[in-house]
């Protein structure tokens, strides 16, 4: 284990005592005799875990475990009190004490509680290092967007995108605190709803460093002779399962009157299926009334397509209308990037289209691509 422990007690016979059973418990010990002693041992040396007495002359174990945690936050102090003594025990842990075990001391019980206190710092040690990680991921992927001059307003994406690492990281602090509760509570449940909630957000993390990569890339349109329905058919295929199991219907429309184009079909499908896991997620979370997607292709006029992606879900307000295409916005709360929005507005505009969004109150959304052809096959 290599862990070291501070032992702080004024009676020796204690020290001896505990020290022993500290020691076979796999930990190094180290002992003071008193508060000033446990003091200076700890401005010398780095040490996460202490054991230290209530009651000792001097600097007493409230006193000390005060100063313990302003100076050294994150070390986890254990603390020893009388039997009966309970008013001390709730003092301590008000605190900030990891725990409390009382005399006469049985070895069990302090094995315990360091176990519970060394966890507490490995897993605030792990929030540490993903959030670290996470800070110079947003670094490196900030610095090949304005390499690529992929963003007008790099101080606008900077902010906007450390708005979205707030939103994993405060996520990650939520799982962290519901863990820690676990462990202080020796909740089962709380430790799986915990250990979830942490993993969701370090795939999320994952899932947006992929996804800046994929937006950073330089895109190359490819355009091929095409029935422009065929997009919009593979996409209501892809998606028509995941609807389902979300209770929600996906209804394919297509124009019957649309020759032949020169399109990027791939480009299509990718911007399609964005709008179309949106709409599905907005319907999702529509409690009441028919949860319906639909996927429909018109003739846009002018030698061009227009696919329309509505659903009729919650609907989108009049001031989020406006922000839906900005850098990083998502209407998905801690569910969301926002990069789906951004990728599928880059790539239509890559294309020579445009896309647009209306909305009204509770009556759903629609997402209107309209992308033109370089010529008509006759």
């Amino acid at each position: 284990m290599n862990e070291t422990v501070l032992l702080v007690d004024d009676e020796a016979g204690i020290r001896n005592v505990l020290s022993i059973a500290i020691a076979d418990a796999g930990y190094t010990v180290i002992t003071a005799e008193n508060g000033a002693e446990a003091l200076d041992i700890l401005g010398n040396n780095t040490i996460n875990l202490i054991v230290a007495d209530i009651r000792m002359p001097g600097i007493d174990g409230l006193e000390l475990l005060q100063r313990i945690k302003m100076s050294w936050p994150d070390s986890e102090v254990i603390m020893i009190t009388g039997h009966g003594d309970v008013g001390s025990a709730i003092e301590s842990l008000r605190r900030g004490a990891a725990d409390f075990i009382t005399k006469p001391i049985h070895e069990d019980a302090l094995e315990v509680a360091l176990y519970r206190a060394l966890e507490k710092i490995n897993l605030r040690e792990q929030l540490r290092e993903y959030t670290e990680n996470l800070e110079h991921l947003v670094l490196e992927k900030s610095k090949e967007l304005v390499e690529a001059e992929r963003m007008a307003a790099v101080g606008q994406t900077v902010a906007s995108m450390s708005h979205a690492i707030k939103n994993v990281a405060g996520g990650l602090e939520g799982g962290m605190f519901v863990l820690e509760k676990g462990l202080e509570l020796e909740n089962q449940e709380y430790l799986r709803q915990g250990w979830e909630m942490v993993r969701r957000d370090i795939e999320r993390i994952k899932n947006l460093s992929m996804d800046l990569l994929d937006y950073a890339k330089p895109v190359v349109i490819v355009p091929v002779e095409a029935n422009p329905n065929a997009p919009a058919s593979q996409v209501y295929d892809l998606m028509a399962s995941k609807a389902k199991s979300g209770g929600v219907e996906l209804v394919l429309d297509l124009a019957d009157n649309l020759p032949s184009m020169r399109l990027d079909t791939e480009a299509i499908h990718e911007c399609l299926t964005n709008l179309v896991s949106n709409a599905i997620h907005a319907c999702q979370d529509t409690f009441e009334g028919d949860k319906k997607v639909w996927i429909r292709t018109r003739d846009g006029g002018g030698m061009s397509v227009r696919y329309e992606i509505s659903d009729s879900g919650h609907g989108i307000a009049p001031e989020i209308l406006t922000k839906i295409f900005n850098s990083f916005f998502t209407t998905k709360g801690s569910r969301g990037t926002g990069i789906g929005l951004m990728a599928t507005k880059k790539l239509v505009k890559e294309m020579g289209g445009a896309i647009m969004a209306n909305s009204g109150s509770d009556s759903g959304a629609t997402f209107t691509i309209t992308i033109p052809t370089a010529h008509i096959v006759t």
